[in-house]
């Protein structure tokens, strides 16, 4: 794949990450894949999502702890972490039983392996569907990498994608956020499966704020 070709699936693509980021945040907004824009529609997400957390009654953020966690942190925006990848589909999907933030059990199906490379890096990471969850059509990436536990949180990330029929997706980290569990005990969180423990650093997405962190 030549660089063109995967800029351009990129760019048309990452506009469902930023679907995926304004979720989180209850708000909706169009998108357009022109690159220059995309800094800023990361931005702009991520301040819905701060507005959402803040003023939502839903909000996963307890009252209490708004003024801690808001606004969310996060590492700076950037789009070498935003790169193609070729969904292998799971020859069989098997469903695996992985534990959770409450002590509880929940069962995640295998669709397939995500094959990407991320700054010169091969690496891979096996996208399930959560059957516990009203979204089972979506991709379901959880996990970790060597900044869980110090810049981000202990239990992981999370990423969610929606299906292509193309089996080419973007994995791209700046949409990576923490669990709901990450801001109060309520919630029930699967853990990250020991095939998606990253062995390499992931410096994007949210993280924990500085005064929690080990790195300044």
């Amino acid at each position: 794949m030549t660089q063109h070709t995967s800029r351009g699936i990129v760019n048309t693509v990452k506009c469902r990450i930023l679907a995926a980021v304004l979720a989180a945040g209850f708000a909706s907004a169009a998108c357009t894949s022109e690159p220059e824009d995309y800094a800023g529609k990361i931005a702009a997400a991520r301040a819905a999502k701060d507005e959402g957390f803040k003023s939502d009654p839903d909000s996963p953020v307890p009252p209490d702890k708004k003024a801690e966690l808001l606004p969310l942190a996060y590492f700076p925006i950037d789009e070498g972490y935003a790169v193609p990848a070729t969904l292998q589909p799971a020859d069989v999907r098997t469903r695996i039983q992985v534990p959770t933030s409450t002590g509880e059990i929940r069962a995640l199906e295998r669709v397939g392996t995500l094959k990407f490379s991320l700054k010169g890096q091969p690496l891979k990471l096996t996208a399930f569907i959560d059957v516990d969850t009203p979204k089972a059509n979506r991709l379901f990436v959880p996990f970790s990498d060597l900044t869980s536990g110090a810049e981000t949180y202990t239990a992981g990330r999370y990423m969610e994608l929606d299906p292509t029929p193309t089996g080419i997706y973007v994995v791209d980290f700046n949409g990576a956020y923490h669990p709901y569990c990450y801001y109060s005990p309520e919630f029930n969180c699967p853990y990250p499966p020991a095939e998606n423990r990253l062995t390499t650093p992931i410096r994007a997405g949210e993280r924990l704020p500085k005064a929690a962190s080990s790195v300044p």
